[in-house]
């Protein structure tokens, strides 16, 4: 298997490292609990690297777009775009808001008056979000994402002729490649305190200890980005339900390590560390967690 990245990858990626670098920091001062830029957005929109599918670039491209705008301290709604619009139609409004049918009634990322609500249970429907629709998340939600409930379902909803499973694995998709940037920008955020942190003379990062979680975080954070790519490019659902589940399983073991890291500053908002590891936790509980994308792995593979 050829694992090299091709020349239009490469050059997209440069691209969008380039438009970014901007919104690499967190803003001086700043103390969010989560960070848009409705800039940002614009401009990845309007330079078509959200479109890429349509493009004819591909999923795998789709998953590294994704990939490398997680690793930003700014949420970016690239997933359900990138990964999933293409299933349904290209012309949806965006943001892109993915809720299980069962489950529309938990806090949601990206809901805001008219946004496209993707409503995904034996068939998939959407509709538009009107301001009555959208209940404002409080200080209770403590996700680094933007997030709302709504109001109800409504009765009236729009059918879209795609296969309500084909859609469930291209989520996973975008689910294990936001993860695997979540994750980079959380070890690279770690790493940063670490070997700039002192303690007994010496920088946090030279105890051996410390060395071997890190090193351990960084395999698993490399698991999920091939494993990721791995379902983009076969488009296999076990392939993407495995993809998804190591993702979650990954976030929970090496998330409590990065802020125990951190010390004290790890339980404060004045350093950046939370815009990735909350953002993991709300990952951690979409298309039922890891209990469900076991079960859904094991029915690709077993039957």
């Amino acid at each position: 298997m050829d694992l090299s990245l091709s020349d239009d990858q490469r050059q997209i990626l440069d691209a969008i490292d380039s438009l970014t670098r901007p919104y690499a920091g967190v803003p001086l001062h700043d103390t969010s609990l989560a960070l848009e830029s409705a800039g940002l957005d614009r401009a990845l929109a309007e330079d078509g690297f959200l479109d890429v599918i349509a493009m004819e670039l591909g999923a795998v491209t789709a998953a590294l777009v994704t990939e490398r705008l997680a690793r930003l301290p700014f949420a970016v709604e690239a997933a359900a775009t990138a990964l999933v619009r293409p299933l349904l139609d290209p012309a949806l409004p965006r943001p892109l808001v993915l809720v299980e049918e069962a489950r529309w009634q938990a806090p949601l990322r990206y809901l805001r008056p008219g946004a496209s609500v993707v409503v995904v249970g034996a068939q998939v429907r959407s509709f538009t979000a009107r301001a009555a629709d959208v209940r404002a998340a409080g200080a209770e939600v403590l996700y680094a994402y933007p997030m709302a409930w709504l109001a109800a379902l409504p009765a009236q909803m729009t059918g879209h002729a795609v296969d309500a499973d084909a859609l469930r694995a291209a989520w996973r998709v975008g689910l294990a490649a936001e993860s695997a940037g979540l994750l980079a920008g959380a070890l690279a955020s770690t790493v940063a305190h670490i070997s700039q942190r002192k303690q007994f003379g010496r920088p946090l990062a030279t105890f051996q200890a410390l060395r071997h979680r890190m090193a351990e975080a960084q395999v698993l954070t490399n698991g999920v980005y091939w494993l990721a790519l791995k379902a983009a490019s076969s488009g296999d659902p076990g392939d993407a339900a495995l993809a998804a589940l190591h993702a979650q399983e990954a976030a929970k073991r090496v998330v409590y390590d990065f802020h125990q890291f951190l010390g004290a500053m790890g339980m404060t908002l004045e350093h950046p560390l939370h815009l990735w590891t909350y953002r993991l936790k709300a990952l951690g509980s979409e298309l039922g967690g890891r209990a469900e994308n076991a079960l859904a792995a094991a029915a690709a593979i077993w039957g």
